[in-house]
């Protein structure tokens, strides 16, 4: 009898956010289930990686038929410390989330949830992140795993291939959800600001705020479009920064 698919689960908000929770119910629908994910949130980490300090794993009561363990790094440490450590099996598929909150358009590249699903795209291994727009605490993740169990199903019903899958779905009750479009990454970017204060030693101090600035959100081929309009969005993403149309320019510069 052949084996059920094995799957890594991890997030960036840790091992105990019900996000985590709601993808290992949909996750063991389809096989075998590994869930590791950090002891603490890890939300905005990026591609960072623990190496001026040790990692540790713990081990976590058995949930079902699925082991899960605790790692002191980041959500890429996480998705290392499996593939090199814990599994003696590569795994069919890495899954990441459900994220508290968007990880759309520029954000994706902030996110420890994405990147840990790049991680394992990275290492040869299909990869998809999950996120909900809904940053609440008493979030519903119904909605959600409809859609992560439409997309794991649509993933295993295709020729095998390595990719990574950014999806994003909307803060909605499920019967308000248009569909799936899978699109391109609008252009925004995160305008800062820093409220300064003053702690008690009268020494001053910044907390990071801001907001979201989008530039071609009205685009009907973008995820911030599809969101914006009830829609699921997918969009395909790579390590690869290569700028190939400036690349192309460059080449004409004289040396």
């Amino acid at each position: 009898m052949a084996k059920k698919p094995l799957i890594l689960v991890t997030n960036d908000d840790g091992y105990h956010a019900p996000g985590i929770r709601a993808l290992t119910e949909v996750a063991q629908e389809f096989g075998r289930v590994l869930k590791i994910a950090p002891n603490k949130p890890q939300s905005g980490m990026g591609h960072a990686i623990t190496i001026n300090s040790t990692l540790r794993i713990d081990k976590m009561p058995t949930e079902g038929d699925n082991q899960g363990y605790e790692c002191s790094g980041t959500p890429v440490d996480c998705v290392k410390m499996a593939l090199d450590v814990l599994l003696d099996e590569t795994p069919d598929l890495v899954i990441s989330g459900i994220n508290h909150g968007s990880n759309a358009s520029i954000n994706v590249i902030y996110s420890g949830t994405m990147s840990a699903a790049l991680e394992g795209y990275i290492e040869g291994v299909p990869s998809i992140g999950f996120s909900l727009l809904d940053h609440s605490v008493d979030a519903d993740f119904e909605p959600a795993k409809h859609f992560v169990r439409k997309v794991i199903s649509m993933v295993f019903a295709q020729p095998k291939m390595n990719f990574c899958l950014n999806v994003n779905i909307p803060k909605l009750p499920l019967e308000m959800i248009q569909g799936i479009k899978f699109c391109r990454q609008a252009h925004a970017k995160w305008q800062e600001e820093f409220d300064k204060r003053k702690d008690p030693m009268g020494q001053d101090y910044y907390w990071l705020t801001g907001h979201f600035v989008p530039f071609d959100h009205h685009k009907e081929d973008t995820d911030l479009y599809a969101l914006q309009n009830g829609y699921v969005s997918i969009v395909p993403v790579s390590y690869d920064f290569t700028n190939y149309s400036t690349l192309e320019a460059i080449k004409e510069w004289t040396t």
